[in-house]
């Protein structure tokens, strides 16, 4: 008989338990996958990396405290081995862009199918890259756009932007900056009509469009 390989030591990272507890079920149903860390957002996303031996990690995007683009970043300087597939409800080409240019391995949305999900694991294991059908055709579309030209935001509106984007809470934004929470409150309702967006997630697409996401 040969010898069995060891399953791929998977760390799945998302702030919906319910949805990380499935997704663990799921994966552990295969015999060359074992979910062997768990973590709700990506700062213990990385702790966990950083004990527990991983061949791949599965990131949500939007998780609290460090998100998962933060989250891809910061494992890929701490252990760039690790691959990286990017698993979110967010199919903008912006996000899939960015996740790339980061150092993701692959990108699928939450409502891929199991089988393609268990595809994408083995092709990026493999030291393959993995995009779905929908992100694929996202960027070959995007390269036909005309690019637009950037609002012209000030050094502190573009500190706070960046500091948004990588999901921290306007008091944490606000000790950060050494500002007060109605200061940086105000930056930010600049910022929604400055750059015509009504909500937090326009204000992602709009940094990840124009290539402003700052390290943080």
């Amino acid at each position: 008989m040969g010898n069995k390989k060891e399953p791929l030591r998977i760390l799945l990272a998302d702030d919906h338990r319910v949805l990380r507890k499935g997704l663990s079920l799921l994966l552990s149903s295969e015999e060359d996958f074992s979910v062997v860390a768990e973590a709700s957002d990506g700062e213990e996303a990385l702790e966990k990396a950083a004990k527990t031996p991983v061949d791949i990690a599965l990131l949500d995007l939007s998780m609290p405290r460090m998100g998962g683009l933060e989250c891809l970043r910061r494992l890929k300087a701490m252990q760039p081995a690790v691959r990286v597939l990017i698993l979110t409800m967010h199919s903008e080409r912006q996000y899939v862009c960015e996740c790339l240019r980061a150092g993701a391995n692959g990108y699928l949305c939450k409502d891929t199918l199991d089988a393609e999900l268990f595809r994408a694991l083995r092709t990026v294991a493999a030291g393959g890259r993995y995009l779905g059908e929908r992100e694929a055709e996202l960027l070959i579309d995007g390269a036909l756009e005309e690019p637009e030209e950037p609002a012209a935001l000030s050094a502190r509106e573009r500190e706070v932007l960046e500091l948004i984007v990588h999901g921290y809470s306007l008091s944490t934004i606000a000790d950060k900056l050494y500002l007060s929470i109605k200061t940086v409150s105000t930056y930010k309702t600049r910022l929604l009509q400055k750059l015509d967006c009504t909500q937090n997630s326009e204000l992602v697409d709009y940094a990840l469009r124009h290539n402003i996401l700052g390290k943080k």
